[in-house]
């Protein structure tokens, strides 16, 4: 039996994206682009839903000097359209300083920059989307052809709900700071994610002691950070490893981010999958740029030669626990090469220690019923990005992010938005494109019945 239409729903979309961050803006930015060269009836109608009341991508980490990892050219558009209007060239252009960024000789723009392109590019489509919008369900529409809808539910105040209906949703959910298990035991303990919300509160002056737990970039850069903005603190980094690990975003090992890598990814075995992954975690993961980690050893060494050193490195040492004293937070730091411990006191403690992925499955509620697992019980994504479905199910659910374990290394990554937005799009169309063509076969053939009666 049919599901009814809630009251609230006049249309039917082509597709709901939800989140509209990196990933999600760049399908916004294809869809956008095919709409303004297609006939107005070819249209494909888009919405994005984003719980965030503005748009913002990791405002708690937009450090003042912090520059980005992947080149300019890795925007949203560049390597689908090397001329679209959406590009990082044409936002200089639009902002009067494609110039000057050319005089600057150089690949890697501030994120305080490249989060204003982001921005940029989401005021030109606002049209598209929705802010304030939290979805709490998605739920799965059985028609008469199967179950070729989802009903999008956004939660509202008083508990009130609106309902939005489509034929596909993608789903880019972004990551959530993982903290380890002692961190929820003082208000003194913070994730880097909300490093320039938290900064003005760490300490009541230039003074102060601050440790920062991690060895990956954004560690390294939140140690640089506070040595900088509190000069008469010190400033403790602690990690597992002995030392800060360069990134290798050498010219060959940076081919593993290529869109053609996707292709080569997925169809590999399981077991060259993890070999691949195992080999080349060292250009993303717990990585740090050499001229940051050049930076904070040159600063330590002028520190030792002037008698007085606030940057501290505690090499091959792991936080035991943590104690709360009122204003300040007791860590009881363990070296791991001797077993000893150290209990030392801190104004503030920052981890630095990663994001995980959400589960789709918890979004997905109802649909996930009909969706495909592989061994490990994990969602099967599809070469599109789409999850395999049972049989009945004809609308798309697709994933942006949550694809490592199938499509490679840069699924949680800048570096292969413009092409996967592009695929995507090219998914839609071409599902599109068959349902008209399955329905126009299917009207001929009553057709043909009722002329033969």
């Amino acid at each position: 039996m049919p599901s009814p239409m809630p009251e609230e729903v006049h249309d039917v979309h082509d597709v709901i994206g939800i989140g509209f961050g990196p990933s999600n803006l760049g399908l916004a930015v294809a869809i956008e682009e095919r709409n303004r060269r297609g006939a107005p009836e070819d249209r494909v109608s888009a919405l994005f839903l984003e719980k965030q009341e503005t748009f913002g991508w990791h405002r708690g980490m937009l450090i003042e000097d912090a520059t980005m990892q992947v080149s300019f050219l890795k925007d949203l558009v560049t390597l689908r359209d090397p001329a679209s209007s959406f590009s990082f060239l044409s936002y200089l252009h639009a902002r009067h300083r494609l110039v000057d960024f050319i005089n600057h000789k150089e690949f890697f723009p501030t994120r305080i920059e490249f989060h204003d392109y982001l921005e940029w590019v989401a005021g030109r489509l606002g049209h598209l989307a929705r802010f304030g919008s939290e979805v709490t369900d998605i739920r799965p529409v059985r028609t008469d052809s199967g179950l070729e809808l989802f009903d999008v539910v956004v939660g509202g105040p008083g508990g009130i709900s609106r309902t939005y209906r489509t034929r596909n949703v993608s789903l880019a959910l972004g990551l959530r700071p993982h903290l380890p298990d002692w961190a929820g035991e003082s208000d003194r303990v913070t994730h880097n994610r909300d490093l320039m919300f938290d900064l003005p509160g760490f300490a009541d002056g230039p003074g102060g002691r601050f440790l920062v737990v991690g060895a990956g970039q954004s560690a390294a850069e939140t140690v640089a950070c506070l040595h900088r903005e509190y000069p008469e603190a010190e400033v403790y980094g602690a990690f597992s490893r002995y030392g800060y690990a360069p990134a290798d975003n050498s010219a060959f090992v940076n081919q593993i981010f290529d869109p053609a890598a996707v292709d080569d990814f997925f169809v590999a075995p399981d077991e060259v999958k993890d070999m691949i992954f195992e080999y080349h975690k060292q250009a993303n993961y717990s990585a740090v740029d050499l001229d940051l980690i050049d930076d904070l050893y040159h600063r330590m060494y002028v520190e030792k030669v002037n008698g007085r050193q606030r940057l501290h490195m505690l090499k091959a040492s792991k936080v035991a626990g943590v104690r709360p004293r009122g204003r300040t937070v007791s860590a009881t730091i363990e070296f791991l090469t001797t077993g000893v411990r150290e209990e030392i006191e801190f104004d503030a403690i920052v981890c630095a220690t990663g994001y995980r992925g959400f589960d789709p499955s918890t979004l997905l509620g109802e649909v996930t019923r009909y969706c495909v697992r592989d061994d490990s019980g994990s969602l099967r994504v599809l070469r599109d990005y789409r999850v395999e479905t049972s049989p009945e199910v004809h609308g798309g659910v697709y994933l942006q992010g949550p694809t490592e374990r199938t499509h490679g290394i840069s699924s949680t990554l800048l570096s292969n938005v413009a092409i996967r937005a592009g695929e995507i799009l090219e998914s839609l169309l071409a599902r599109r494109e068959s349902a008209r063509a399955a329905s126009a076969a299917d009207g001929e053939s009553r057709r043909l019945a009722m002329e033969s009666r």
